[in-house]
């Protein structure tokens, strides 16, 4: 019996209850990481509780690194027994797993609703986009120049022989990239330029070598499919997904066109490879082929290798065969696998390189130009064939290289020059850039966070969380991610640590090597982490809050007119920052809630949509509209955590003014003083109903007009006018099918309503 897939957990069928009934021998070929080998010894223990596992059957477990005949030949005479250090370090994480997701979400739903989840993988890659966003906050720009030239060979009055340069020693002093600070240093320099007289001082001829790139592996190729194809890496694996599952070929039954897309291993079958090795002598002739077969060993951090790296199972399957075939993503996806795979058995290519040192007779500056061409395109030329190409190289950039190496190979030392043009040049020095998947992808590999079937359920779910968005190709962290992680980093240091998920690895597979107790090393964690829920768990919300206030003060305090958070409604409060005692986002308000219920600006809506906190527009001061003619109040448009709205009269201690939501209107700005006195008259009673003779009210709320009689509320249909509603209208109403009947209302009731009831 073999496997390959695993949920999670066993789902034994009756079926393969009474095949193991009657078998003589249960092989067990799962993969052969520590995820396989629990699947294998869930098998058995599953099998075992049914009692399906006679004294007389044979449990052997093999194992294969390559889907190959004699790989699998050679696993099956070779079998072992299952081996319980890999199935503890399985358990181990699993419950490490457990224990921080199950112990953190509940905390961040207390602490700050709204915020899901925060699983061990996902809060370091999260604070790794969240820690770049604030290096770009506090990144202070600085102005440089550099100063070029153009340059002729002085025999010669052609512009087609010129020389760019760039200025590289200035007063015998080698310049680096912020030695020229202003404008009036450069334009000194260039003065000093135009007045000299220069000549070649040294040529220098040099080979390059760039080595074939390795086999894909599922981070290489995620991040490759994004540089090159614009695929998320999501749409990397749903894509390779297919490819490997197979496509009908012709009459042919549907046939895998990779080998498995969820893998850390760089090693090829010895078949595979000689393949390659044969494909590439044919194709693009003996010179272009590795001297030997050329064999990957080389591990990522923390890899388990238990899979061959990414290859089509048929070299010979030339992207060419598939057109037609395959959809165009798809076949885009292959011929970059096969390319590579076409590239890892081919020789380097090398590519000449010729510098020119430029000097005054002084010998106080120097310039230095640089040429290149390609001497032999080795691994590369798999990249220009037209069976094959994805992204060839630009045949004008080549030649424009070309025509700069022959103009820079004819210059000799000493050879004067004559001197055409300076341009000195503004820059200003830019911060680092915001992680992309590929390059968020890159950073979790090198540090040893994640496993390749990982990486693009990590993208995801930030992104699903609302923790990160995708603009522009690039993760740009949301608000509310910024404060999950710094509430973890701020309560759970060990956790929020990126060398906490890597040296757990590490830690993971000391017990696959059985040199770790599994459940020793649980009870160190436990004994640590408890400590950090409990000490989370005792801080109160406005702790929390003042904590994310300190923090992200200049991005929630930016709209405010000279940073003054002096409440403007009051005058005696403090805007703060705060989460909203509903459960239904973060505000700036007034401190000195309930006596002042201003609000300056919401952070997320009612529907909980994230909103940019650095938009200006979304804080919304008060507006007076006028006065009311009735009661000679003021009214005011406001903005609160749900929505806009109308209110009658001033914020006063003791007195709840009257209000009225206009979250229905999509244009706020043209709500006008007859709008609010129109929308402030609500309720207005139609009459009592001849039941009781209790009140029949037409009342206006964010979700439009509706007929309230005591508990009883039905929606007043949008195509009916308020105007046109009578006391007949809303009785009808109020007995039709969607009216509502709501519990008894909070608060102490009246007496006679207690009676009535």
């Amino acid at each position: 019996m073999m496997t390959s897939a695993w949920s999670g957990r066993c789902l034994l069928l009756p079926g393969l209850i009474s095949r193991a009934l009657r078998a003589e021998n249960l092989v067990l070929a799962s993969d052969p990481d520590r995820e396989g080998e629990a699947i294998a010894w869930h098998i058995t223990e599953m099998l075992q509780q049914q009692d399906a596992l006679n004294d007389n059957v044979t449990v052997a477990r093999v194992v294969f690194h390559e889907i190959t005949e004699s790989s699998i030949k050679n696993a099956l005479q070779a079998p072992r027994e299952i081996d319980v250090n890999l199935v503890n370090a399985y358990l181990a994480r699993r419950a490490l797993d457990y224990l921080i997701g199950f112990s953190i979400s509940p905390l961040l739903w207390r602490k700050l609703p709204g915020c899901q989840s925060a699983g061990r993988v996902q809060s370091a890659a999260l604070a790794l986009i969240c820690d770049r966003e604030t290096e770009i906050e506090q990144f202070d720009e600085q102005e440089y120049w550099t100063v070029g030239a153009e340059f002729q060979d002085a025999s010669s009055e052609s512009l087609k022989n010129s020389v760019t340069s760039q200025l590289t020693h200035f007063d015998s002093k080698k310049l680096d990239q912020l030695s020229i600070r202003c404008q009036e240093e450069a334009e000194a320099i260039e003065r000093r330029i135009s007045s000299s007289k220069f000549q070649v001082i040294g040529v220098k001829t040099s080979k390059v070598q760039r080595n074939p790139p390795m086999p894909y592996i599922t981070s290489t190729l995620q991040q490759d499919a994004a540089s090159k194809l614009n695929f998320t890496a999501a749409y990397t694996m749903k894509v390779a997904q297919k490819l490997y599952e197979g496509i009908k070929l012709s009459d042919e039954e549907a046939t895998g066109l990779i080998t498995y897309m969820r893998t850390d291993g760089l090693h090829v079958s010895n078949e595979a490879a000689e393949d390659i090795h044969s494909l590439v002598k044919e194709r693009y002739g003996e010179e272009f082929a590795s001297k030997n077969v050329r064999k990957y060993f080389r591990k990522v951090k923390n890899a388990q290798e238990a899979h061959e790296a990414i290859r089509p199972t048929n070299i010979r399957r030339l992207p060419s065969t598939l057109v037609g075939i395959l959809d165009d993503d798809s076949l885009r996806l292959y011929t970059l696998i096969w390319t590579r795979t076409m590239a890892c058995q081919m020789e380097p290519a090398t590519t000449d390189m010729i510098q020119v040192d430029i000097g005054n007779s002084e010998g106080n500056m120097i310039f230095r130009s640089v040429g290149s061409q390609v001497g032999f395109p080795g691994y590369q030329a798999v990249y220009e064939d037209k069976e094959a190409r994805v992204n060839g190289n630009d045949d004008k950039e080549e030649n424009v290289h070309k025509a700069v190496f022959e103009v820079l190979q004819k210059l000799k030392v000493k050879d004067l020059l004559s001197l055409v043009k300076v341009y000195p040049r503004q820059h200003y020095t830019k911060p680092p850039p915001r992680y992309s998947e590929a390059s968020l992808v890159k950073k979790l590999e090198e540090l040893g966070i994640g496993r390749p079937s990982t990486y693009a359920s990590i993208m995801k779910v930030l992104q699903d969380r609302n923790y990160v968005t995708m603009k522009n190709r690039v993760l740009h962290p949301e608000f509310r991610g910024r404060m999950v992680s710094a509430f973890l980093c701020h309560h759970f240091s060990e956790v929020a640590d990126y060398s906490f998920t890597a040296d757990m690895e590490n830690e993971l597979d000391n017990v696959s090597a059985g040199l770790t107790e599994w459940k020793g090393l649980l009870r160190d964690y436990w004994s640590r982490f408890s400590k950090y829920c409990d000490l989370a768990s005792n801080t109160g919300t406005r702790q929390v809050e003042k904590m994310l206030e300190e923090t992200f003060g200049h991005i929630l305090f930016a709209s405010l007119t000279n940073n003054c958070r002096v409440c403007p409604s009051c005058s005696d409060g403090t805007l703060t920052f705060k989460v909203s005692r509903f459960g239904a986002g973060y505000f700036i308000g007034c401190d000195q809630h309930p006596k002042c219920k201003y609000i300056a600006g919401t952070l997320f809506s009612e529907d909980d949509d994230a909103v940019d906190p650095d938009k200006p527009e979304k804080s919304f001061p008060p507006k007076l509209l006028g006065y009311s003619p009735e009661y000679n109040e003021k009214i005011y448009l406001k903005n609160g955590p749900y929505g806009y709205y109308v209110q009658l009269g001033d914020d006063r201690k003791g007195y709840s003014p009257k209000r009225a939501s206009i979250s229905e209107v999509k244009d706020v700005a043209s709500i006008t003083l007859e709008d609010a006195i129109e929308l402030l008259q609500y309720p207005v009673t139609l009459g009592n109903h001849p039941e009781d003779e209790y009140p029949v009210l037409l009342t206006h709320s964010k979700f439009g007009f509706s007929i309230r009689h005591r508990r009883t509320v039905a929606p007043v249909p949008k195509s009916l006018s308020p105007k046109e509603i009578t006391l007949e209208a809303g009785l009808k109403l109020l007995s039709s099918k969607k009216a509502k009947k709501f519990g008894r209302p909070k608060g102490k009731p009246k007496p006679e309503e207690a009676l009535w009831e």
